[in-house]
């Protein structure tokens, strides 16, 4: 035995019992060590591969979502929900896009309705005509009222939400039916397909062109205050105003009494409201698309006659159609175009 190893002898014989633990621990913190690096690039590998196959994952589903919507144009609960959460456009208008839900939640609710109402089988040809014509009308709606939003935030036009509650108690009662809320959005879902939020946002965007429209169309407000005028002078002449104005205006009269609950943009309830022989003043029709005067003839209890002159807003139509001929209207999917002349791309 040379001297280095019995020095290395009496070491061992002087160490501690810490000092050999400590010893141990290292010995076998030093093989586990071999076995540290390749683990960690196993563990590497594994999160690039996740990663890479979420991604795959997700590039599947959009493209999958995106063939339903826009190739197949999938008009199911599942695909409608999606484009709620996912606000993917239809279209574009002057710039500004339009929600596929909003496109999707009035085709779907006409088709509702059709679906209830008609006797074609959903395989006849005349089905899918009818079909196609309703979905084309529900485009071209969305797109009118994605103008009216445009227009309204130009021009800081707000709808609240005590005047979307106005007009859905008001739509309870149409028909003169007191219709509870319960039952009125039983009716809803049932001939229509619609929850209480779905109509509501119909409201908000009739009420938000409405607003619009009675906004821009100074036109309809010369005419308006100019048969407020003659009307004054007159004595209450309708039809003499109309004569006077021509195409400005619209007279109608009921020819005899009607039921006070008619459903004709508010002038029978408003002519019910005042005695025989009496003119209201301008009223904005229900539809909000123009201004109304109704002179009350005759009525009882439940019945009314009336006189009325109509003075319609064109201005928005007016736009709109410029628009449209500019080409400043995209469409993302393809309908057949039945009674529309707006552009596909």
């Amino acid at each position: 035995m040379n001297l280095k190893s019995l020095r290395k002898a009496d070491d061992a014989a002087h160490k501690t019992e810490k000092e050999k633990v400590e010893e141990r621990r290292e010995e076998v913190l030093s093989r586990g060590r071999k076995f540290k690096y390749p683990l960690q690039y196993a563990k590497h590998k594994l999160v690039i591969n996740t990663v890479i196959v979420a991604v795959v994952g997700v590039a599947a589903l959009i493209a999958i979502g995106w063939a339903m919507l826009y190739k197949f144009q999938d008009m199911g609960d599942i695909m409608y929900r999606i484009s709620l959460v996912v606000p993917v456009p239809v279209a574009s208008v002057d710039g500004k896009d339009v929600k596929f839900s909003d496109y999707l939640m009035t085709a779907r609710s006409t088709l509702e309705a059709l679906d209830q109402q008609s006797a074609f089988d959903a395989r006849e040809e005349d089905y899918k005509t009818v079909e196609n014509s309703y979905k084309r009308q529900a485009l071209t709606q969305a797109e009118e009222l994605t103008y009216a939003l445009k227009l309204g935030e130009e021009l800081g036009i707000e709808v609240s939400s005590s005047e979307i509650q106005k007009a859905f108690d008001e739509h309870r009662k149409v028909g003169g039916a007191e219709r509870s809320e319960e039952s009125f959005l039983k009716v809803l879902n049932t001939n229509f397909g619609l929850s209480k939020d779905e109509y509501e946002r119909m409201l908000y965007l009739s009420i938000m062109r409405s607003k619009v429209e009675q906004k821009i169309d100074t036109e309809a407000e010369k005419i308006a205050l100019e048969v407020e005028s003659k009307l004054s002078s007159n004595g209450g002449d309708f039809k003499k105003v109309k004569e006077e104005l021509g195409d400005k205006v619209e007279y109608t009269s009921t020819g005899g009494l009607i039921d006070n609950k008619n459903v004709d943009g508010g002038r029978a309830s408003k002519a019910m409201s005042m005695t025989s022989g009496t003119m209201s003043k301008r009223f904005l029709s229900s539809n909000g698309d123009g201004y109304y005067f109704v002179k009350t003839v005759d009525k009882t209890d439940m019945q009314v006659s009336y006189v009325s002159l109509y003075v319609k807003f064109t201005e928005f139509s007016k736009r709109f159609e410029q628009m449209k001929s500019a080409g400043s209207i995209r469409e993302y999917i393809v309908l057949t175009d039945l009674n529309d002349s707006g552009k596909n791309s």
